[in-house]
């Protein structure tokens, strides 16, 4: 189940260590460590992971994607894969995010098994793989039966704000069994308008404005002011 222990939540997809110390110091709550930003993220360096441990006090979770080539993974990538995992829960890291589909664009039951036997008491969230299924409501019917705790979306759409429709009816539908994360180029401007349409409590940004590899510093407050002044 979610945790509904809190109103609202900011994370933020920082893709180089400093990004991680701003984020944390303009108030996000949680941190994405990933790496290449262009590629759609992928799974950091074990130094670069050690390294944010140390640095963030914050909840840090750590992308587990391999490659940027879909999100089919062969038997040998899935054990990479897990190795990685368990790199995380030896060095404290809070969450794991990854997703595994099928060639027909569904879920990977097996393969997401295997790596969620694994996370341990971690948390586990399913990424933007899940805009790629054929019917995201069976695909979230299908994460929850696997036992995900949360899955980050647009709601199919190139970006959270054209799939606020979607998103909605999918809170709707499952947020009561699995945290429905709106994500994809959310930005300060237009969070609260999601807040509205959407009514999720958990919202993750990259926060990337004039400069593509840093977090900006005033955006991240910026979106956590909006987040709070919907409280």
């Amino acid at each position: 189940m979610p945790n509904t222990s809190y109103k609202y939540s900011l994370e933020i997809a920082c893709f180089n260590l400093e990004s991680c110390v701003i984020a944390q110091d303009a108030g996000a709550d949680r941190i994405e460590l990933c790496q290449q930003y262009a590629l759609g993220g992928l799974t950091p360096t074990y130094d670069d992971i050690i390294k944010a441990r140390a640095l963030i006090k914050i909840p840090l979770h750590v992308i587990i994607r391999p490659h940027a080539h879909g999100f089919v993974y062969s038997s040998q990538e899935i054990i990479q894969m897990q190795k990685d995992i368990l790199f995380c829960k030896q060095q404290q890291i809070d969450g794991v995010v990854f997703g595994a589909l099928n060639a027909n664009h569904h879920v990977d039951i097996d393969k997401n098994k295997a790596l969620l036997s694994v996370c341990d008491k971690m948390s586990s969230t399913f990424h933007r793989a899940v805009d790629g299924c054929h019917q995201i409501p069976q695909a979230i019917e299908s994460l929850i039966s696997l036992g995900f705790q949360k899955v980050l979306t647009s709601g199919g759409k190139q970006t959270a704000l054209e799939g606020k429709e979607q998103i909605k009816m999918l809170q709707q539908q499952f947020g009561k069994y699995i945290q429905i994360m709106p994500g994809g180029s959310i930005r300060s401007n237009h969070i609260k308008e999601l807040q509205e349409a959407t009514h999720c409590n958990e919202f993750h940004s990259a926060a990337l404005l004039d400069n593509p590899t840093f977090t900006n510093q005033q955006e991240v407050t910026q979106l956590k002011q909006q987040l709070l002044s919907h409280a």
